[in-house]
């Protein structure tokens, strides 16, 4: 007898995935919301695939967190089909890269996002305000319900206490530290050099702002818009570029960082091989940040161009790792205390759920027709049986007091019934929404 699958959550991230992959199925914040609204309100074989949705994506990881409105045999191959074809990959290339998680499994691992436990980074800064940013998002698409709300907004405070109660968080790494760090790897002092950014996102920001920390001499910014560009420059003693005068300028970095928000490639082989006659072929290091990737690759290959990208950065992760790594087991400990939480909440949901569906059923089977219906129930042992037959018992006698006195009684018969899908099986219910 099959177990319901409440939750779901498939994807693809750095440890599954080298970044050629996951560039091609990165979600933008409107293929988010767009993916999420399909899979809840779009037919799928007549009906929705999902009662709710979220997207996470972010440089690591693209994820589908879920809600199925279907059992797990037919939800995980249609939405496995589905992540493929919005992305259009052929499955076979992206299949031996997906990750599910189901139920408990599903909320830890979020959760474990959520504390920066599951990042490249461990500890990183970013990834709490991205959870809560993909959040946000799918409840202002209207693609969460009361399970995802929950999970999420328990897998954001797990996260707040994590940085609060541990120094995993303390002095947090970043991709953008990283990416200065591997910089000072290969430079040594930074302070005679020259960098130019391009980006003033976040991560642009962050960047400028551990270079100036470092004292690195002269600091060059460019962006699409002159108006960010302008202003991170001005913020930190920088020099603002503007986006169609880059190719002046190419002469002067000995790093270059960038971390735009683009589809496709912006810095080119060919482009690059200009700049690099333009500098006289002066070695360059480039570092590129961006989810799709901001360099064409086989700008690497040019004479003493040293292309880096996000997978590039395993040293700097592991000595992250190393550092932390004493902060891991409480962290952990907080992570189970709140997936145990929520699944006190589901569980309590759930006792409720069945109650209403008993006190409002029109007939309830007999106790010989569920004596026959226990009987059928081959995979229980004896003792198992005797559980069971006693639960319901219990069950329809609750069921036959008032909303609030059931409410008194629910926690002390969910903490003695650990298989409510058999209970359900029982008295031939299936399974609604919470």
């Amino acid at each position: 007898m099959d177990r319901a699958v409440r939750i779901l959550v498939m994807g693809i991230n750095h440890r599954t995935a080298p970044v050629e992959l996951r560039e091609r199925v990165a979600f933008d914040p409107e293929q988010a919301r767009r993916a999420a609204a399909e899979l809840t309100r779009s037919a799928h074989v007549g009906q929705p695939l999902l009662r709710e949705a979220a997207v996470l994506s972010t440089c690591n990881r693209s994820e589908l967190y879920a809600v199925p409105d279907h059992n797990a045999a037919e939800t995980i191959p249609a939405l496995r089909d589905y992540f493929a074809a919005f992305h259009r990959l052929p499955l076979a290339v992206l299949e031996p890269s997906l990750y599910v998680y189901q139920d408990a499994g599903a909320v830890r691992h979020l959760f474990r996002v959520a504390a920066g436990l599951d990042s490249m980074l461990l500890g990183e800064a970013e990834i709490l305000g991205q959870v809560r940013e993909a959040y946000q998002r799918a409840f202002a698409n209207g693609t969460t319900g009361p399970v995802l709300n929950r999970m999420f907004q328990g897998a954001l405070e797990a996260g707040r206490r994590v940085r609060s109660q541990t120094a995993l968080g303390a002095g947090p790494m970043s991709v953008a530290l990283a990416a200065v760090k591997l910089a000072e790897q290969i430079f040594g002092r930074l302070r005679e050099r020259t960098a130019l950014i391009v980006g003033a996102g976040t991560v642009g920001e962050q960047l400028v702002e551990h270079l100036r920390n470092r004292k690195i001499q002269h600091l060059l910014v460019a962006n699409r818009s002159w108006e960010r560009a302008s202003g991170l420059a001005a913020r930190f003693h920088g020099e603002a570029v503007r986006w169609e005068e880059l190719s002046r300028v190419w002469a002067r970095p000995d790093i270059v960082v960038t971390s735009l928000a683009v589809q496709e490639p912006w810095l080119t082989r060919a482009e690059l091989e200009k700049a690099m006659a333009a500098r006289g072929n002066r070695p360059l290091f480039v570092i590129d940040l961006g989810v799709p990737r901001n360099v064409e690759a086989a700008a690497g290959t040019l004479y003493n161009v040293y292309l880096y990208n996000l997978d590039s950065l395993a040293e700097i992760v592991e000595q992250n790792r190393r550092a932390r790594q004493q902060e891991i087991p409480r962290a952990e400990q907080i992570v189970e205390e709140h997936v145990a939480r929520f699944e006190a909440w589901w569980a309590a949901a759930e006792m409720v759920e069945l109650l209403r569906t008993l006190r409002h059923q029109g007939t309830v089977p007999d106790a010989a027709a569920l004596e026959q219906r226990l009987e059928r129930m081959h995979e229980l042992s004896p003792q198992e049986r005797r559980d069971l037959r006693r639960t319901a018992e219990e069950l329809l006698a609750l069921a036959r007091l008032e909303p609030e006195a059931q409410l008194r009684q629910v926690p002390a018969l969910r903490e003695r019934v650990r298989r409510l899908d058999l209970v359900r099986d029982l008295f031939g219910i299936t399974k609604g929404t919470v």
